[in-house]
């Protein structure tokens, strides 16, 4: 009998349009391996997804990304609706998408993490850290709000220009080379360096075509790149993610520093997880069946 997969996509998070893409592709393969699908663009109305998950699908592909589809709220529903559904539980989404809670936790399991301060706009403005340094608001995700610091720079964001609620995190900048692992079940896939003509790997550079330019696997000693596959296999465990997640981390060229874990990373044509999958010898098709097939509810 055909499996019937409902795909979570859109939201109003300010990771709409990309979960959008993400959500499609997904549809896409999921069809050509033969699931049964219905694609449900979520809105901020509780009883219209009760109403598109009933009669109740075998499982939930959640291709949603940033808050409340990504953050623990929507899992949340899926749990009381007895639905299985792909990636992390409510704990392990919740503790990801809380930056600063999530860097306390690979602290405690000995992963190094740049120097962070929570603070507000005043102290922001008044000056907090010795640059450089990165502001960040500490519960979105795509690098979103992201804003770099360096030495005679006067960022001072107006009440206008604000948009990150009460507090944001500074994170002292970490001066090297951006990588990223994918964690699928408890094994590493791969290590990939990002590089791109932009100040650093923002939204743009994540999404836009030819935005980046990833390596895989990444050019560097084998130590750092055993080592990166391992305090990401570590970081997924200590949270208590499943499914798929993705690290990202940077590299100083003699230290590691863990920046964050994606627990719903993109499906989108140049997202990461489906290109290191695809050099594992898994097809994005496997990829998703092996998602769906492995979803579950917090138990």
């Amino acid at each position: 009998m055909t499996r019937h997969v409902a795909v979570l996509m859109g939201g109003w998070s300010a990771e709409r349009e990309v979960s959008l893409v993400s959500g499609a592709a997904v549809s896409n393969a999921l069809a050509e391996a033969n699931y049964r699908v219905t694609s449900i663009d979520v809105q901020r109305d509780v009883g219209a997804l009760l109403t598109r998950l009933y009669p109740k699908p075998d499982a939930v592909f959640n291709a949603l990304h940033g808050r409340y589809g990504e953050d623990g709220c929507v899992q949340g529903l899926l749990n009381i609706l007895d639905i299985p559904y792909t990636h992390s539980g409510v704990l392990a989404s919740a503790l990801a998408m809380d930056k600063p809670m999530a860097k306390s936790i690979y602290e405690a399991a000995g992963i190094k993490v740049a120097e962070h301060k929570i603070v507000s706009r005043e102290e922001l403005i008044a000056g907090v850290m010795k640059p450089p340094f990165v502001v960040k608001p500490y519960n979105e995700g795509s690098s979103v709000g992201v804003h770099i610091v360096m030495e005679g720079d006067n960022y001072e964001p107006s009440e206008k220009e604000w948009s990150f609620g009460r507090t944001v995190m500074v994170e002292k900048f970490i001066p090297g080379r951006e990588l990223t692992v994918s964690v699928m079940g408890n094994e590493a896939l791969a290590v990939t360096e990002i590089t791109t003509g932009h100040s650093f790997y923002d939204y743009d550079a994540k999404y836009a075509e030819g935005g980046s330019q990833h390596q895989v696997p990444a050019d560097i000693p084998q130590d750092a790149y055993d080592e990166a596959m391992r305090i990401s296999v570590l970081a997924h465990q200590c949270l208590g993610c499943r499914g798929v997640s993705r690290a990202d981390i940077r590299y100083d060229g003699s230290d590691l520093y863990m920046l964050e874990i994606n627990t719903q990373p993109g499906m989108t044509p140049t997202s990461l997880v489906p290109e290191q999958a695809a050099h594992a010898n898994i097809s994005f098709n496997e990829l998703v069946s092996w998602l769906v097939e492995n979803a579950t509810t917090d138990e």
